[in-house]
């Protein structure tokens, strides 16, 4: 069986966030793509620096290959992310913007990349990371400037862009129940309220061995946001490992993997269970984690590590 297989029986799609550098150039990253993985999401492509870099000035060729990809495959297709404080572009950070001009650029690329991909994209990552880490609203140029509705321009335009396609809110760190968490369906229920289009919550879920999430706290969260009458989607996983990497933790990052889908599936409002990125040999993690590694479920020799493995093995219930 595959992971892709696991997915279709279960109705829970197990993914992969994609470079289009790797999978133009290497046959092992794509070929392991293709058969593994039911869903994709772009890893950097659709941000709005690399595929908004100028005004009026669109650079779709990655996203485009990717999308492209995922069609000739029956792949689905999920689309990350509309709004982030991260990789702007310098004429939106160096830009001097009133409310209304900045509202405006958002809705403009907001429509421009939701009606491009129209149909062919099933969710959208709306807005990524508008929680701070210590559960307050982040102070990003777009609050700064348009004022905390602009989360909810953010989903109205996504929507009237494309009405049929699923719209999350995704974080990191907010897993198990906590403050963080709290703020995120703080969020999601007044946006509820406002009868604003939002149909999930995305769970990133980079997680350390060394430092895991309590499980109970997970399955609590979970039972939250079904509460809401919300999809769940794990968005983002890796569980990196700190070096060296060895077979005990390997197999200790194999039953957090494990773990983590199996509350997915008790939860029932679990949608999707995507992995950030295909193998360790493409990861961000040593880049961005010093002396970590190994997060994936493919080893830097694209061979199948035990977290594969094991989500493979049968469902167990949750203790």
């Amino acid at each position: 069986m595959t992971l892709r297989a696991l997915g279709e029986a279960e109705g829970i799609p197990v993914g992969a966030a994609v470079a289009a550098g790797p999978l133009q150039a290497n046959a092992r990253y794509w070929r392991i793509l293709g058969r593994e993985f039911g869903m994709v999401t772009c890893e950097n492509a659709m941000k709005m620096g690399p595929v908004h870099p100028a005004p009026g000035r669109w650079a779709f060729r990655d996203a485009d290959a990717i999308v492209a990809f995922a069609a000739r495959h029956g792949q689905g297709m999920r689309g990350h992310t509309l709004v982030w404080h991260n990789q702007l572009p310098r004429w939106i950070t160096g830009g001097r913007w009133i409310r209304t001009t900045l509202a405006r650029a958002l809705d403009r690329h907001i429509t421009t990349l939701v009606r491009r991909y129209r149909g062919r994209i099933g969710a959208w990552d709306v807005v990524n990371e508008a929680v701070d880490d210590h559960a307050r609203p982040r102070p990003t140029i777009w609050r700064r400037v348009i004022g905390p509705g602009y989360i909810e321009q953010a989903f109205r335009s996504a929507h009237a862009a494309d009405p049929d396609a699923l719209l999350f809110y995704n974080d990191y760190g907010a897993e198990a129940a906590g403050r963080k968490a709290d703020a995120i369906l703080r969020l999601a229920a007044g946006l509820l309220r406002r009868g604003v289009p939002l149909h999930g919550i995305g769970l990133q879920a980079h997680l350390a061995l060394d430092h895991l999430p309590r499980w109970d706290g997970v399955r609590t969260n979970l039972r939250r946001i079904r509460d809401l009458g919300l999809q769940v989607q794990v968005t983002e996983l890796d569980v990196r490992i700190r070096l060296p990497v060895t077979p005990a933790k390997l197999r200790a990052q194999a039953d957090a993997v494990r773990r983590l889908h199996d509350l997915c599936r008790e939860a029932g409002n679990c949608t999707a269970f995507v992995t950030w990125g295909v193998g360790d040999a493409a990861s961000w993690v040593p880049g961005f984690f010093k002396g970590y590694d190994a997060g994936l479920l493919f080893d830097r020799a694209w061979r199948a590590k035990p977290a594969y493995r094991a989500l493979l093995g049968p469902p167990r219930r949750m203790r």
